[in-house]
């Protein structure tokens, strides 16, 4: 299934997807605890089990030379199996992406309705996130990610029918954008049962996020190769087999576990349990403030590669550089995670993320002053290193969210994402319709600066021991009202 989460044409796609630098010296440990959750919905008790470490995820091998780090996340039997489904649709859906709107140009000739084949892949997000969320603690998260993958498949090949007008492909993209939020939803909470709530959730995470920025490096190449010995319609073919075996290694390679929600959950209607479940998560303070941090940077990061093409002709920079521009926030991104999440703790993941946050949309100033293509690659490249801050920030997540309610925020949180990507693409290409391209760049890593600066407060005020009791007590009287 497409997008784990990073910058749209996830990906980011990373915020991309999922920034600048606190004006105070970032207190001690002591001042302001590694956060894990704050005041939330829940609180699991003094008898909650510890959150595993690394290695101990349910198949993680045992004994003293268990190995370490990401290598601990490959030792997990079912974690490799998710990792091969997500790499293989991926890699599809990009070819796909790419062949469709070729198809579509072919068929038509507009380039309107071409790129609007792309806009269609973010667009049903907030949709399918919002009103189907319900379907990921509902049903066993098994069952509803080889669904997915399944419903896909039969998705993309209907597009192979020549008789299948462009409304109707354009209708087909829309359902399997729509389908994608509660796919990536369902995905990642069923990671913190196979991996654990711990180090090993929050490295699987990570590289699930690296694939998607990678996918887009690799897959937009390997189609346009495809293109070369293949029409679109055989292009688009490699999708339905990439979701049939994405859908194959899911059903043979993990574990079918019980739905989250309970019975008097379950019992009202999916629309009812959807809105109810994305009220829960987002009237929480700590969690609705966490999942803003994912999403504000990304909306405002997304700036430059918007208006890559346009940038590219105003330095008077060649093809072949607006490829780089492209591909430099997401190199920056691979970079910058794969470090955070080799070389740093947990502790130390935590303790950056709010810096990190803060400081990662500063490289975009440099657009203010038109630089040339190597300071500009210099910046952008900075610019996705900044989004390594997400890396710490799953785990205050997923610490944050109750269990029965997790595969609803996580689907929200996946649509929330991708939507405010396509909403930051759509202003920037508006603002430069009026002011210089570069000065729009510089503009957003402004005003997302301050925005974020604002969101960091939020999130050290909703921090362990920063709200008062009587919005603890607010928040766990939702939760049982819930229940």
């Amino acid at each position: 299934m497409p997008n784990d989460s990073p910058a749209p044409a996830d990906t980011p796609r990373t915020p991309p997807a999922a920034v600048a630098q606190v004006p105070a010296p970032f207190p001690e440990r002591a001042a302001f605890p590694d956060p894990g959750p704050g005041p939330t919905l829940r609180d699991p008790g003094p008898l909650a089990p510890a959150a595993p470490g690394p290695g101990s995820g349910p198949d993680a091998p045992a004994g003293a030379a268990a190995p370490r780090g990401y290598r601990a996340v490959f030792a997990v039997a079912e974690f490799r199996a998710v990792f091969a489904a997500h790499l293989l649709s991926l890699l599809g859906v990009v070819v796909s992406e790419l062949a469709l709107t070729v198809l579509v140009y072919d068929l038509t000739g507009s380039p309107l309705l071409s790129a609007l084949t792309f806009a269609l892949g973010l667009l049903p997000y907030i949709v399918g996130g919002t009103l189907f969320a319900g379907v990921a603690d509902r049903y066993p998260a098994r069952r509803v990610l080889v669904v997915c993958d399944l419903l896909c498949a039969a998705c993309v090949a209907v597009m192979l029918v020549p008789a299948t007008p462009v409304a109707g492909l354009l209708a087909l993209r829309c359902l399997v954008a729509a389908i994608a939020p509660v796919f990536t939803g369902t995905r990642m909470a069923a990671l913190t049962d196979i991996l654990g709530e711990g180090d090993l959730y929050v490295l699987g995470r990570s590289l699930l996020r690296i694939v998607s920025q990678s996918a887009m490096l690799i897959g937009f190449g390997a189609g346009g190769v495809l293109l070369t010995v293949l029409s679109p319609r055989g292009a688009i073919t490699v999708t339905v087999v990439t979701f049939l075996c994405s859908a194959a290694l899911l059903r043979l390679g993990t574990r079918d576990r019980p739905a989250r929600a309970t019975t008097a959950d379950g019992g009202g209607t999916l629309l009812r349990e959807s809105l109810s479940g994305a009220r829960l998560v987002l009237g929480d303070r700590r969690v609705r403030a966490l999942m803003l941090l994912f999403w504000l940077p990304a909306m405002f990061v997304v700036a430059p590669e918007a208006l890559a093409a346009p940038y590219a002709d105003a330095i008077g920079a060649s093809p072949a550089a607006l490829g780089l521009l492209l591909c430099a926030m997401a190199v920056g991104h691979i970079g910058a995670e794969l470090f955070v999440g080799s070389a740093l703790s947990p502790r130390n993941r935590s303790r950056i993320v709010l810096p990190v946050a803060a400081l990662g949309l500063l490289p975009l100033l440099v657009y203010a002053a038109r630089p040339g293509l190597p300071l500009a690659l210099a910046a952008l490249a900075l610019a996705g290193a900044g989004a390594a801050y997400v890396i710490g920030l799953d785990q205050w997540f997923v610490d944050a969210v109750p269990q029965e309610l997790r595969g609803r925020a996580m689907t929200l949180l996946t649509a929330g994402l991708m939507t405010v990507q396509g909403l930051g693409m759509a202003l920037a290409g508006l603002a430069a319709e009026f002011f210089p391209v570069h000065q729009v760049v510089a503009g957003s890593g402004i005003i997302g600066t301050v925005c974020t600066l604002l969101l960091v407060a939020e999130v050290r005020r909703t921090g362990p021991g920063r709200m008062s009791d009587t919005e603890g007590r607010d928040g766990a009287d939702r939760h049982v009202t819930s229940r």
